[in-house]
């Protein structure tokens, strides 16, 4: 054979090994697919379907069951008129929590709870859709050693608070008005949770402070806790329309920015909470 042959050999070989490996592809093992052929159909998820409905059935199921318990509780030690309270189903003044529970025919699920100091404030979980008691939708409850010192609903009109119509002694103003000025000192130094716990006591020694609102709403703001700090700016709005505050000189200019700052901020959290 020719040396000069060989070059065009090359290309032979290539073509036929090239053939070779068609003609024997390598195979890769799948699944069979399942095919549907015309008037098929397909079976619905009865399971899924059954698994779903049952969830949903012990869920309400352990509601009730919890909420009865808490009936039972409410009703175990209570009052003449606070039975009779939880009877309508309405939040009184005096009632413990079990009790406001039971009257809004709720759970704990329902609410957030905040504890300071010996106070519970109770918020509705969902700012929209809270719970509700006789008289209309709660929006806040605060109890002080265990009782139902004050609450507020929310209505059309606004928010309007429940509270004990007789006036603080003076004791406990200078006793609140301490709480207030160290809760401004905490509140200055970034510690917001243990002002807001000053704060939450002088509030049921002093309900008619105004600005007391104001500064348990910036710092639940600063906590955030967008729903609670909403009420309390709207309380604080509201409390300034009730007592027609009339301020002069750098208190109204303070008041003034007060005022703006608590509109701004209920916007931007009702939205948030949405």
């Amino acid at each position: 054979m020719s040396t000069s042959r060989i070059p065009q050999l090359a290309p032979t070989l290539f073509i036929t090994a090239l053939a070779a490996c068609s003609a024997n592809p390598k195979r890769v093992h799948e699944e069979p697919i399942t095919i549907m052929h015309n008037g098929q159909r397909v079976e619905p998820p009865v399971r899924a379907m059954d698994a779903a409905a049952t969830q949903a059935l012990d869920a309400t199921l352990q509601g009730r069951e919890r909420r009865d318990s808490i009936a039972a509780v409410a009703l175990a030690q209570c009052a003449p008129t606070v039975c009779a309270a939880l009877g309508r189903g309405e939040v009184v003044l005096g009632m413990s929590e079990a009790q406001v529970l039971a009257a809004t025919r709720t759970t704990d699920l329902a609410w957030t709870a905040r504890r300071s100091g010996g106070v519970t404030v109770l918020s509705p979980r969902e700012a929209e859709a809270g719970p509700r008691d006789a008289v209309g939708a709660v929006a806040l409850v605060q109890l002080a050693g265990g009782s139902v010192t004050s609450l507020t609903y929310r209505e059309p009109q606004g928010l309007r608070t429940v509270s004990a119509g007789t006036d603080v002694a003076d004791a406990g103003r200078v006793r609140a008005e301490a709480l207030v000025r160290e809760g401004d000192a905490l509140a200055a130094a970034g510690d917001f949770t243990t002002a807001l716990e000053r704060y939450d006591r002088a509030s049921v020694l002093w309900r008619g402070d105004a600005e007391l609102q104001y500064k348990m709403a910036t710092s639940l703001d600063k906590l955030l806790r967008p729903i609670e700090a909403s009420l309390r700016y709207r309380l604080f709005l509201h409390q300034l329309e009730l007592e027609k505050i009339e301020a002069v000189g750098n208190a109204n200019a303070k008041l003034g920015e007060a005022i703006a700052h608590a509109h701004e901020r209920i916007v931007v959290l009702d939205r948030r909470a949405r």
